[in-house]
This record gives structure tokens, sequence and C-alpha cells, in this order.
């Protein structure tokens, strides 16, 4: 439950460095996607699900924990919706696909499991929340995370080195098969 807690307070906090809303999407660049990323890499996907779920359903109740002081209910309401979705799945395969590489986990298929799921698995629901949430055409909802990648890569690399280095000295963190 302590882990559960800390990770969960550690998306919020990393939401107080506010964001920057790029390109025609209007959906802010911030570091709590780092936050997930990390949770599922350190947590798993049990827990990790947990934090993530424990640290939405703060803000649905109207704790402005996202970044730029935002609620969950103001951000479901704008263009960012999917990807506050897609942050379930992102950290639940990352946890699962984690689990799978202990305990030595390796830096390139940690890097590859991190960038998968938090990159791509988020993108997707983001996608599809920009095309419920705003006019844009498809093509224009696709190409608009394009901004978003370069800063993704910086934070899958940081979370898949911090999560390397917590499995090597706290190797039962996520049970394994």
């Amino acid at each position: 439950m302590a882990q559960i807690a800390v990770f969960a307070a550690l998306i919020a906090a990393l939401g107080l460095a506010g964001s920057i809303t790029v390109g025609v999407s209007g959906v802010p660049i911030t570091l709590q996607t780092l936050g997930v990323i990390l949770t599922g890499a350190v947590l798993g996907a049990r827990k990790g699900v947990a934090a993530v779920a424990v640290f939405i359903a703060l803000t649905l109740i109207g704790l402005p924990l996202l970044s730029g002081g935002r609620t969950g209910l103001t951000a479901l309401a704008g263009p960012s919706a999917g990807y506050l979705v897609g942050w379930i799945p992102g950290v639940l395969v990352i946890g699962f696909l984690t689990a799978r590489i202990l305990p030595k986990y390796p830096v390139v298929l940690g890097l590859l499991i991190n960038a998968f799921g938090g990159i791509v698995v988020i993108y997707v629901f983001g996608v599809i929340g920009l095309l419920l949430r705003t006019d844009l055409s498809i093509t224009a909802a696709i190409t608009s995370t394009f901004a978003y990648i370069p800063g993704d890569l910086v934070k899958v690399v940081i979370a898949t080195v911090v999560a390397k280095s917590v499995h090597r000295a706290y190797p039962g963190i996520i049970a394994t098969r």
C-alpha cells in the first residue's frame, strides 16, 4: 500500500513542474507521463495500475493534481482525455512486460517495453480522445502526437535507467513467475 501511495504522490509531484501546450491539439506536455512509465516499470502491473488509479481517482474527486492545477474532470472534458485514460493500459502493459524480463532487467528490453507502453499505448488512447474531443481529422490527430515524441523518448530513457537501478537494489519489488 505504501508503494502505491508513494507512486501516486510521485505522479502528482511531477505535475508541479507545470505544462507546455504545443501544436493544434491543445494537449500539454507534462512530466507526469514520466511518473506513469516509472510506476509500471518499478511496481509492475498490479501495483502500478493501483497507483495510477488512485491518482486518477483523486483528480476525479476534484483535487487539482494534474499539471497546471487541472482536475480529472477538466482533463476529461478536454482534448487530453484520451491520454489520461491511456495511463491505465499504458502502466498495465509496462508492468506486465517488465515482470517478464526480471530479475535481470536488460536495458534494451526495458527501453522497448517502456516505449511501447509509455508512448504507443498511451498515444493510441490519446489519438482516440482527440478524435472524440476535437474536430481534428485522423491524420491531423496522429501527426499532432509527433511533437511529443522527443520528450517522451527522454522520459522513457530516464524511467528505464531508474527502473534498472531499483530492480538491481530491490530485486523482489515485482513478483515474477
